[in-house]
């Protein structure tokens, strides 16, 4: 059968996408069950939560929130018993702080690795081993450009997705032998929130393509890399970043 004809996603996949009750993950949440996977929806708020899988229902697909503080190693751990086995895991969720090297805190330093690369790692221990048993499962991970290349003011927050990156790296080797593929997008200025629309218009403008993404665009590539069509690539860092890194 070829790729254009087979569905992306076998029936009865179920996927957790962590940040999902807005901005890109709610968006690749969306797409994700229009494909017919069904969505555990992963957030703090419970109202926003509440609304996507209200959206997703009455577009005829499946979803469900679980609330859960992915700062917190013992949320993670009640979160993973509660949701049980899963085949696809979307590691969306993360945090930003930008400024000069000398005015970035200590917490500020290490609110960014709890949420970008402590939380990621703890649930890929969470999830991965049962998905490695079973012989299947799919891993994105939402990087971003900021690691893939220096920018003034980023050094922090650039550290944190390298380190993503290097985690992607290091999941493949040890989970892919065993059926689970685990993949990066690497995006650029996507316009997730209005009120910032003019600061990602200005980053955007840096690219080759002279704009920012919108969140589908990036959810797209995010959905490609979780399903079967992407069944030969794992290991892999896509930058979703209108040729940024590229120049």
């Amino acid at each position: 059968m070829s790729s254009s004809t087979r569905p992306m996603f076998a029936p009865g996949r179920v996927a957790l996408v962590t940040g999902s009750t807005t901005g890109l993950g709610r968006q690749i949440a969306l797409q994700l069950a229009a494909e017919g996977v069904e969505v555990v929806v992963v957030g703090r708020n419970a109202a926003r939560g509440a609304g996507v899988v209200a959206e997703i229902e009455a577009a005829g697909g499946k979803a469900r929130f679980a609330p859960a503080d992915l700062d917190e190693p013992a949320e993670i751990e009640r979160l993973a018993r509660e949701v049980g086995d899963i085949d696809i895991l979307v590691n969306n969720a993360g945090h930003s702080v930008f400024g000069p090297t000398a005015r970035i805190s200590v917490p500020d330093f290490d609110g960014l690795f709890a949420s970008n690369v402590r939380a990621p790692f703890l649930l890929v221990a969470a999830f991965a081993p049962a998905m490695a048993a079973r012989g299947y499962g799919s891993i994105v991970n939402v990087a971003s450009m900021a690691g893939r290349l220096g920018l003034a003011n980023g050094a922090a927050y650039g550290a944190s997705k390298a380190a993503l990156v290097a985690l992607t790296q290091g999941w493949t080797a040890e989970f892919s032998p065993r059926g689970v593929r685990v993949n990066a997008v690497a995006p650029g200025p996507i316009h997730t929130r209005e009120k910032d629309r003019a600061a990602f218009d200005a980053l955007g403008g840096t690219t080759v393509l002279k704009r920012a993404a919108e969140p589908y665009e990036i959810a797209d590539v995010a959905v490609f890399l979780a399903s079967d069509h992407a069944s030969y690539l794992t290991g892999a860092v896509v930058d979703a970043d209108g040729g940024r890194t590229a120049t």
